[in-house]
């Protein structure tokens, strides 16, 4: 997955910050499982007081609590943390169409983009596996490739209606749960 979650500009860090601008931990709870709720609480408490100093110890106290958050949302997912990546890298498209999907409260963003992608690969893919078929019975090589593509095919529709009937965020469908 392309560095969304786990970027100064994500949307872990965004709420993070507004939690804090707002004084009100309860903003970003979501974004953590039930079972870490009392370590945000914690470090949040620890940071309000930080934050009440100069400009360098409100800094600090602000990476800290971003990173907390990150780090147990992270883990809540099953994935890695890896620290704070810089705001602004490259998400790909489909993150800010869906983020566009959801401000519109329409999929048509989102649909429409990977509609065009699904048709361009499938049909590539096709492609090539019907002019592999027709040079098949000439060699046991050029059988492999025939049946290596018409496999691969198979197994790429196969992975691709698994992707689109998995569970939304499917590695911590339980947070808070």
């Amino acid at each position: 997955m392309p560095p969304h979650c786990d970027s100064l500009d994500g949307p872990v860090v965004t709420i993070a910050r507004l939690a804090l601008e707002a004084d009100d931990v309860q903003m970003v709870l979501p974004y953590v499982p039930h079972h870490d709720e009392d370590e945000i609480r914690s470090v949040f408490d620890s940071v309000r007081e930080a934050r009440a100093s100069n400009g360098s110890a409100r800094e600090v106290a602000d990476r800290l609590f971003f990173e907390t958050v990150v780090r147990l949302h992270r883990m809540g997912e099953g994935a890695p943390y890896t620290g704070l990546k810089p705001a602004g890298l490259p998400v790909g498209p489909a993150i800010p169409l869906a983020e566009r999907a959801i401000e519109a409260g329409s999929p048509e963003p989102v649909t429409e983009y990977l509609t065009e992608v699904l048709n361009t690969q499938v049909e590539r893919r096709l492609a090539e596996v019907l002019r592999l078929a027709a040079t098949k019975d000439r060699s046991v090589a050029d059988g492999r490739a025939f049946v290596e593509a018409m496999l691969g095919f198979q197994v790429y529709s196969h992975h691709l209606l698994q992707a689109m009937e998995a569970p939304a965020h499917s590695e911590h469908d339980a947070v808070g749960h």
